[in-house]
């Protein structure tokens, strides 16, 4: 069964950095396209960053610049690297695979950027 688990959320302050990770079991991340996304209350879900099977990042403008999403193989973990953290980055972060036609979810961690 496949499951991902989202880490290292928190409360930080403005400008502030923080690291999440998504740990994988039941599948491996290995030659595999992952996702990044957040959702904020009251709003819909938005794609945040993907990696590519050989590390290459692409990004949400409103995140581009601040945060670095990396992968590890061979732990089968993929993170988000985010810093200058504004309020707006305020919201639950989960991680994404797609496998065929089938999309797997974390259950989110929370992030919170507030003084």
């Amino acid at each position: 069964q496949v499951q991902l688990v989202e880490s290292g959320g928190g409360l930080v302050q403005p400008g502030g950095s923080l690291r999440l990770s998504c740990a994988a079991s039941g599948i491996n991340f290995r030659g595999r396209t992952m996702n990044w996304f957040r959702q904020a209350p009251g709003k819909q879900r938005e794609f945040v960053a993907t990696i590519t099977p050989g590390g290459g990042g692409n990004y949400a403008d409103s995140v581009k610049g601040r945060f670095t999403i990396s992968r590890d193989d061979a732990k089968n973990t993929m993170y988000l690297q985010m810093t200058s953290l504004k309020p707006e980055d305020t919201a639950v972060y989960y991680c994404n695979l797609l496998v065929s036609i089938s999309a797997y979810w974390g259950q989110g961690t929370q992030v919170t950027v507030s003084s």
